[in-house]
């Protein structure tokens, strides 16, 4: 079936909630309930009755001799590639996964007791996402790490349904719904039919691979160094998924690496193309390798209503466009793509009766090992 060319890049507007949603009350303003987006380039967190109340990356700046934390989030970010020898300016997740428990342990206190603020004497209930091919050892650092800043209770939902819930999707009818959640260390792919994930893949690509893909071009066509933090801007700026989508050009600068001296040149969006293709081709193997694997009823629902794409690096130009041009599926940019995954925990807070069994646990981790 061939695409009609109206589909690529349009955006979802239909945004229904399958369940109840945030409101207000008093009950509500008293609760501590907390949703955590736990990417690994940023962080988001959610308090009921207060929305969403924190958007930091996920940085943590430490002093080397005296292993003390000096900053978390936004100002430690600022200094990514720019410290002196003695500090240093981390990420402790990886690839959508805790990769340095303490210092995540810390950043993740640092932000909810800043997320709780007056309400710090309430033990907070907490759901975080975690991307979607998590292993009960990563679930378990993830759940122990939570529960060391003080949470009463803490449950994981993955990212890809959480995604869903907060697009607007209606994820518990008995056919087909289609979410990409292209975070910045995984792309997670899904389809789901009656609230639970039916097929899924989590690849470990995303915003931070297409940054190093820039990086890695630059330096092989120019032999010139640029940080990752360049490459990010250069891709907002210029950046393209699709060859077709927009034509412009930009000046970058780095440390010329004959010379060593810095050094000045121009990139334009067909070259960014090239340098992101192939970490864009391992999400599309992914998309394939889910859409071959889904029930042939299922498989017709989704060519019908499309699959929706959420996450920041759904924003990349061109991608749509892209993703619907190599698979002839309809794919849809959510509304507020960058939210999708911390709404669904909102909607998830508000819905834990219904939702508590399908979500993942201590106890659950627990009993597997």
């Amino acid at each position: 079936m061939m695409l009609n060319s109206v589909f690529a890049g349009k955006r979802l507007l239909n945004t229904r909630q399958p369940l109840r949603t945030t409101g207000g009350g008093l009950s509500m303003a008293l609760s501590s309930d907390i949703g955590i987006d736990l990417g690994t380039a940023t962080i988001l967190v959610f308090v009921r009755g207060k929305g969403i109340v924190l958007n930091e990356p996920s940085v943590v700046a430490i002093g080397q001799q005296t292993q003390r934390v000096l900053a978390i989030g936004a100002e430690a970010q600022r200094m990514l590639g720019r410290t002196p020898g003695n500090i240093v300016a981390v990420r402790p997740l990886k690839e959508g996964v805790i990769a340095d428990f303490d210092i995540t342990e810390i950043m993740l206190k640092h932000y909810i007791t800043k997320a709780c603020q007056k309400r710090r004497f309430f033990r907070p209930r907490v759901v975080v996402c975690i991307p979607a091919g998590t292993t009960t050892v990563e679930q378990k650092a993830v759940i122990e790490a939570i529960s060391r800043t003080g949470a009463r209770e803490t449950y994981l939902i993955e990212e890809p349904r959480a995604a869903a819930l907060g697009a607007g999707l209606d994820v518990f009818e008995p056919s087909g719904n289609m979410v990409v959640d292209i975070g910045g260390g995984t792309s997670d792919i899904a389809v789901i039919s009656m609230g639970e994930i039916v097929e899924s893949t989590s690849v470990r690509v995303g915003g931070d691979k297409f940054d190093e893909a820039i990086v890695r071009y630059i330096k092989k066509e120019y032999n010139v160094l640029i940080g990752e933090r360049t490459a990010e801007q250069l891709k907002i700026a210029i950046g393209s998924a699709h060859p077709g989508s927009r034509s412009l050009q930009a000046e970058v600068r780095g440390r010329d690496l004959v010379t060593g001296l810095p050094r000045s040149l121009t990139v334009t969006t067909q070259q960014v193309v090239q340098a992101l293709e192939e970490p864009l081709q391992i999400i599309l193997q992914g998309v394939k390798q889910v859409l071959e694997r889904t029930p042939p009823e299922l498989a017709g629902d989704i060519i019908e209503r499309g699959v929706v794409l959420t996450g920041g690096g759904a924003l990349l130009d061109g991608f749509t466009r892209f993703l619907s041009q190599e698979t002839e599926v309809p794919f849809y940019l959510a509304e507020d793509p960058i939210s999708c995954v911390v709404k669904g925990t909102a909607i998830v807070l508000d819905n834990m009766n219904q939702l508590q069994e399908s979500l993942i646990s201590s106890r659950k981790v627990a009993s597997s090992f």
